[in-house]
């Protein structure tokens, strides 16, 4: 019995000791193993009396419990402790400075589309969507240009079907507006993507944005579009911007014009720019066409408006003097992020 106090004592200094799993470890194999030194007395119980061997069999069994009760809560410690030991090591310091994502910037094509919706929107417009996949109905019946007209020719594009196309103007959503309007007033700017069956080169492309805006009320007169157009042009191009109408031909407006504003290098004098004539052609626009309004539901002896269609190119090359519209296709993030803007 005192043997076995004496190893009890023996096996609790050394897992105290235990400075590490794989000490302790150690320590279960060498004291409770098929070979550990408890193993050992056992073999003293042949040597014993039949009356003693009961009292020292729960003896021997008790010392290994405690042992094994002790190692385990010996485990828990040490796990603990090496857990805290790895945390300290692999802890992140948080003060270093972290590496910044790259951000994009908005296009230029975005930004100008931008500019110009703040604008209208500023004068009591309202932003219209519609389909890219127009009917031909919308695209060129509703618009004035009836099966078989020249005008089409102008606007030669990509038909999914005879009833179907890829639209050649946002005045399909104008169109759209008016029926969905009539028979009151209506002030909308319509913005989108159009496509035209066209070779591309620096000033052509198959694809391009257009921003459409069309008024419709009682009393409205040529006068109040050239108002209009001229705050545009004040605003996109700067305060000393004049502009000019020529006549000019679109089947869903009478009368139509042509609309120039004065070359914002040379101020009007004349220069490369400008071709020598000192103004720069920005737009079309007229007065909504009398057989357009009818076509929507409204009344045109009582009601009249006015319509215009600018490409959202068009100004962002000359209010960026950029060359070729190719440049807002292709990609390149040089080009691209010419234009950060911080907000």
């Amino acid at each position: 019995m005192e043997k076995l106090e004496q190893l009890k004592e023996e096996a609790m200094q050394a897992i105290e000791n235990a400075q590490s799993l794989s000490e302790l470890q150690q320590q279960r194999v060498h004291y409770l193993g098929k070979k550990g030194p408890i193993q050992d007395v056992m073999k003293m119980m042949k040597d014993l009396s039949a009356e003693e061997r009961p009292a020292f069999g729960a003896q021997v069994n008790e010392i290994k419990k405690a042992v094994s009760d002790a190692i385990e809560a010996k485990r828990g410690e040490l796990e603990v402790k090496e857990m805290n030991l790895r945390l300290e090591k692999e802890k992140i310091d948080i003060t270093l400075e972290g590496y910044k994502p790259v951000i994009g910037n908005i296009h230029p094509l975005t930004l100008v589309q931008q500019e110009l919706e703040d604008l209208f929107i500023g004068q009591g417009y309202t932003v219209a969507e519609g389909p890219e996949v127009e009917l031909d109905f919308y695209n060129f019946e509703r618009a004035n240009i009836p099966q078989g007209h020249p005008a089409r020719d102008m606007q030669d594009t990509f038909y999914i079907d005879h009833e179907r196309l890829l639209r050649t103007h946002t005045t399909a959503i104008q169109t759209r507006q008016l029926e969905l309007h009539a028979p009151h007033p209506i002030k909308v700017i319509c913005p989108g993507k159009v496509y035209r069956r066209d070779d591309d080169d620096a000033t052509h492309s198959h694809q391009f944005t257009q921003m459409e805006g069309l008024v419709v009320a009682e009393g409205i007169q040529l006068s109040d579009l050239k108002g209009t157009l001229e705050f545009m042009a004040k605003k996109m191009f700067g305060e000393s911007r004049v502009i000019r109408f020529r006549p000019s031909y679109f089947q869903f407006t009478e009368p139509s014009v042509e609309v120039d504003v004065s070359c914002h290098v040379c101020n009007g004098k004349g220069c490369p720019v400008c071709k020598g004539t000192g103004w720069i052609e920005i737009l079309g626009a007229g007065m909504v066409h009398p057989n357009v309004l009818e076509m929507a539901g409204y009344d045109s002896t009582k009601m009249s408006g006015f319509a215009f269609g600018v490409g959202v190119e068009r100004v962002a090359m000359l209010k960026y003097g950029i060359d070729d519209i190719r440049h807002f296709y292709t990609n390149d993030v040089r080009f691209l992020k010419m234009f950060k803007r911080f907000d």
